[in-house]
């Protein structure tokens, strides 16, 4: 309100003061006198105001030709100018027209169209850096990749886009299969990003399909160090790779190379059962029974294991069933309510021949979680209390129809693996290995759910028996030993 009070008040003013002057210029007297070619012009002082008036704006007009006629010279000299700009700006609106056009064809699917806008695109905006990477998706989506893999070479020339187009051409390698040129251009884009999380897990996940383990674990600790990959999940990895590693070493029969790398993948992982077990096997070949079962008891502690007890069971292989029961309490006094250490104890008491306290062991098991090594436990219980042989068969038929329990399986596509392995040779992704059941009751059988494992060791994988071979197993011959574990302590 004030504010609109004073621009009032100023515009009176103002018209105030043009009337005062323009009265005192008519009441003035005199004049300016203008001489031009002999010719004598007299003007009043009104007439002389309006005379100076004209002149000031002739000489801006005649500013305004010369740099008319300046710029018409720098512009057909081929300077920049401001017609020059006008048709730049033209380009440009076209060409970003064309780019966004280009983008929306590659949105929806269509390739072709997606590669003629980005052609119209560089065109008019002579930018390859953008043109080029469109066209390379373009030319990828229609299946030209002949023109995809050259458009992303011409962003490898540009330092600003080398990384691109690197990795352009490493996704054509691995879809074409060429993983070895793959992993060398996967090194190559992690060394200009190392912080680029995509790059770093494909290049890890090669190097561990290609087993090279030491340059895996260079770039996970890389990533690491990029802050890429938490610190708790580096560890897990790095224990994984190392174990990797020693298994590696242990098959190339270097045995002092392999027994360090194994307890450094233990001390990397305590939890990590693999490299609890190979560590402990170096411990036993070096006669350090102690360290051994340190390493065992701290892995059984994070999560029992058939693995764990077979490899415990190594440690003292003469031992008789009294004494191995006497020293399996080391193990038997953890976790005394999980179902693997109720069937070491009902397989440590079966080996003694003390069914009745292998049965109590067992308790109710088999109808709160049945699994083929259960039933296969409560055959070798009936037999060994000389219960009939069709008793005997009705468990051991129970063991092909029930759930297998716990296995080595594939996080990322449920894929079942007999052993442990650093990659799933099913969906190749790294580190996805866990010990949990099955999603499937009916599933391949690894050797760790045969009768009585912990006791013989950890005999090599064996195949799922099926019906018709049950019936002619020796165990159920029934002119088999009435002693059920004798078969299994040879």
């Amino acid at each position: 309100m004030i504010w609109s009070l004073v621009k009032i008040i100023l515009f009176v003013c103002a018209v105030a003061a043009i009337a005062l002057g323009a009265g005192f210029l008519l009441e003035s007297q005199g004049g300016v006198q203008v001489v031009v070619a002999g010719t004598e012009f007299t003007l009043g002082p009104l007439e002389s105001v309006i005379a100076l008036v004209l002149l000031v704006f002739a000489v801006w007009v005649l500013l305004k030709l010369v740099g008319a006629v300046i710029a018409l010279w720098h512009f057909l000299n081929g300077d920049e100018t401001a017609i020059t700009r006008y048709f730049a700006r033209n380009r440009q609106a076209k060409g970003f027209d064309a780019l966004a056009e280009g983008m929306m064809a590659l949105a929806s699917g269509e390739g072709r169209m997606a590669m003629t806008k980005a052609a119209k695109a560089e065109k008019y905006l002579k930018r390859p850096e953008l043109t080029d990477l469109l066209t390379a998706q373009a030319a990828e989506m229609s299946g030209d990749r002949r023109k995809a893999e050259q458009s992303y070479r011409k962003l490898i020339q540009n330092e600003q886009t080398r990384f691109v187009g690197v990795r352009g051409i490493m996704k054509q390698k691995l879809a074409e299969g060429d993983t070895a040129t793959a992993m060398e251009l996967a090194k190559k884009a992690f060394a200009l990003k190392p912080r680029h999380a995509e790059t770093g897990d494909v290049l890890l996940k090669l190097q561990a399909q290609s087993s090279d383990w030491a340059g895996a674990r260079n770039t996970l600790h890389t990533k690491l160090k990029t802050g890429a990959l938490p610190r708790d999940v580096h560890k897990r990895r790095d224990a994984v790779l190392a174990l990797s590693e020693a298994k590696q070493v242990f098959e190339a029969d270097q045995t002092i190379e392999a027994r360090e790398a194994a307890i450094e993948a233990n001390r990397l992982s305590p939890d990590l059962i693999p490299a609890a077990v190979m560590a402990a096997q170096a411990y036993i070949e070096q006669g350090n029974k102690k360290y051994a079962t340190r390493v065992i008891k701290k892995a059984w502690e994070a999560m029992p294991h058939p693995d764990l007890a077979a490899t415990f069971a190594a440690i003292e292989p003469e031992e008789d069933a009294a004494a191995r029961l006497k020293r399996f309490q080391t193990l038997t006094k953890l976790h005394r309510d999980h179902a693997e250490t109720r069937m070491l104890l009902a397989e440590l008491h079966i080996a003694n021949e003390d069914f009745p306290q292998a049965r109590r062991d067992l308790g109710d098991l088999f109808e709160t979680d049945p699994t083929a090594r259960v039933a296969t436990l409560l055959a070798a219980i009936e037999r060994g209390e000389g219960a009939p042989d069709n008793v005997v068969k009705g468990w051991l038929t129970r063991a092909l129809t029930v759930p297998r329990g716990p296995q080595w399986v594939c996080e990322n596509c449920l894929h079942i693996h007999a052993n442990w392995q650093p990659v799933c040779e099913n969906c190749e992704s790294f580190d996805t290995l866990a010990w949990i059941k099955p999603p499937m009751a009916e599933v391949a059988m690894p050797g760790s759910v045969g009768m009585l494992p912990m006791i013989v060791g950890n005999p090599e994988p064996q195949p799922a028996p099926d019906l018709a071979m049950i019936e002619d197993a020796e165990l159920l011959d029934p002119d088999a030993p009435d002693d059920p574990t004798e078969n299994q302590r040879t």
